[in-house]
């Protein structure tokens, strides 16, 4: 499985796709976890799968809601977790939640551009805001040096179409402008919340699961969630401060910004 050890951990976007996935193979995981599976809507018809895999693993999964477009929504749930995660805090974020819109410079409507930008930059900014005081406990709490995901860390699943490098290469086969500028500046974000929470020794990087077949990678994608969650929980286990404010795949890879 993984060598992810961490206890507490939180997953944004967790009723489908590759958060659904992530909270799956945690799940099953013979090491001791609490995982705080969140959601925009956790009674409603797209979150029945984690409802069922919550009552097959009730002690290990709370369902928590949270909607990163409503900045009252994260603030609530932040509370919430935090008067469930005790005096050792949170050990681990991943930011997973995120919407797509498809257009080009003529064709992106201004609603697109900013749904996404509020769902996608503007919802983890204000989730690692409220959130990375339990970070801090859990650094403090952990009583070792260095950064690990066992100990504290933000990781936010970005993608190479928030790459400046890579996305001409891709554009013309995805013209997704309005995700790809969202995810462009969710990267800056993860590069600037890293240069900020160093000195707390709590890690953050952005990791691209690859392009898994999801409702947001589509049915062409050349990924199975499992496969990309098997190779990003590896990954995740293994990071260390060298890691830091950095941007990988699935397989360890670096990206370029």
């Amino acid at each position: 499985m993984t060598a992810l050890k961490a206890c507490k951990i939180l997953i944004t976007g967790a009723n489908r796709g590759l958060g659904l996935e992530i909270v799956k193979q945690l799940s099953e995981d013979s090491c001791q976890k609490h995982i705080f599976a969140t959601c925009r809507d956790p009674d409603g018809s797209k979150s029945e799968a984690l409802r069922e895999l919550a009552k097959k693993h009730p002690n290990v999964i709370t369902i928590i809601r949270l909607d990163a477009d409503d900045p009252c929504s994260v603030k609530e749930s932040a509370k919430k977790v935090g008067s469930l995660v005790g005096k050792n805090g949170l050990n681990l974020l991943v930011n997973n939640a995120a919407i797509v819109a498809n257009g080009t410079v003529q064709t992106s409507s201004v609603e697109d551009m900013k749904n996404t930008f509020n769902t996608n930059v503007i919802g983890p900014l204000l989730i690692i805001r409220e959130y990375l005081p339990y970070l801090q406990i859990a650094a403090k709490a952990s009583g070792t040096p260095g950064m690990s995901c066992n100990k504290a860390a933000f990781i936010n699943i970005s993608t190479i179409a928030g790459s400046m490098t890579r996305i001409p290469s891709i554009y013309n086969q995805f013209p997704t402008l309005p995700y790809a500028v969202s995810k462009a500046g969710f990267n800056m974000l993860t590069v600037l919340a890293a240069e900020e929470i160093k000195a707390d020794e709590i890690l953050c990087m952005a990791l691209h699961p690859g392009w898994v077949k999801t409702e947001l990678g589509g049915d062409d994608a050349t990924l199975e969630p499992k496969e990309s969650v098997e190779g990003m929980l590896r990954v995740i286990g293994s990071l260390t401060e060298k890691q830091h404010g950095r941007f990988l795949d699935y397989t360890g890879e670096t990206v370029p910004w």
